[in-house]
């Protein structure tokens, strides 16, 4: 049995926490919501957490008002959902809990074979797929597991999330299988897709400062890497309402001769963090993140910095220089092939 690890790790666990990395997005709450039903099905107790408020524009996803900050006590075993990065648990590393939940199994699912992985976790399933549910889907098939309606939407919305709706190259055949076994075991994709759309309508106050994150976005010398900076003012102010992020970041990448779209955001206490999103063709976002301690896809990745020694006009002229190296290089290899 290939998930052998995995099934004696959940069979043995009563209360299993789920826990999403400092950056939760669509594939890291729907695995855990899908995992939440799922054992929930099994007579497990389930404890979704995460470091982080859930964003706004993710509150289409069923559940999420059930992922909670504090780590209980009590937990038997831990699962970490759509990360291979230990940089990304900043705030449970600094209280302590996590050093905790490492003397209790802890499984690790996830789909970003770039990264190093994690080095303190007991089982860890990382496999090619266009999302971490993609993998729990394998999992649950494998083993058994029950997959009930709520578990088969999740699984569905959070691969629909990290392939763009099936257009990125990670979609691969065994993507369109799943999806379409889940459409099979009652799965509305258009209903969901509703109800996604519904939550991204705008605030009518987002429009004029959409203008105003457009009207600040600056290019690199090459024109090939297209950034933003959103301050601390402005994340405090919008992001109840909308992740300033992702407002203008599909816009950057649309500019013409854009390969690259990265938006800052500056905190209070210094921190930086980058949202990076590539153009079909130009698959270096993973590499860049890593570059600077982040990770993640090669078309959707990202990083932080926390230490505060550097202003962030000096990490976008390191980041755009190595973009650049990579962009070049990669032009290089196809130009080979």
């Amino acid at each position: 049995m290939k998930y052998v690890k995995v099934k004696e790790a959940v069979e043995a666990a009563n209360h299993i926490v789920v826990l999403q990395a400092d950056n939760p997005d669509g594939d890291s709450l729907g695995s855990a919501l899908a995992l939440e039903a799922i054992f929930s099905e099994m007579d497990k107790h389930v404890t979704m957490v995460c470091a982080v408020d859930i964003a706004a524009h993710l509150k289409y996803l069923s559940g999420w008002d059930r992922v909670q900050k504090d780590i209980p006590s009590n937990a038997d075993a831990t699962i970490i959902v759509d990360t291979s990065t230990e940089t990304l648990f900043e705030y449970y590393e600094a209280n302590g809990q996590l050093n905790w939940l490492k003397t209790k199994p802890m499984i690790v699912i996830d789909h970003h074979t770039e990264t190093s992985g994690i080095s303190y976790a007991s089982v860890t399933v990382n496999e090619t797929a266009s999302a971490t549910s993609e993998v729990i889907y394998r999992i649950a098939s494998e083993l058994g597991w029950p997959l009930p309606a709520d578990a088969c939407e999740m699984i569905a919305m959070s691969i629909m999330s990290d392939s763009l709706g099936l257009t990125t190259e990670s979609a691969s055949p065994e993507t369109f299988r799943i999806m379409g076994d889940l459409v099979e075991k009652g799965v509305s994709l258009a209903k969901l897709d509703q109800a996604r759309r519904e939550l991204m309508r705008k605030e009518p106050e987002l429009i004029p400062y959409k203008g105003q994150l457009l009207e600040r976005v600056e290019f690199d010398a090459s024109g090939r890497v297209a950034t933003v900076v959103i301050p601390w003012k402005e994340i405090e102010k919008y992001s109840p309402l909308y992740n300033p992020s992702m407002l203008v970041i599909d816009d950057m990448r649309m500019v013409v001769g854009v390969d690259v779209a990265i938006a800052y955001k500056v905190y209070s206490d210094g921190k930086i963090t980058a949202k990076i999103r590539c153009n079909y063709g130009k698959a270096v976002g993973s590499d860049l993140a890593r570059a600077f301690g982040g990770g993640g896809h090669p078309y959707a990745a990202g990083f932080k910095l926390t230490d505060g020694k550097k202003k962030v006009d000096e990490v976008i002229a390191e980041v755009n220089k190595k973009a650049l190296k990579l962009l070049e290089a990669l032009d290089e290899k196809n130009e080979t092939l």
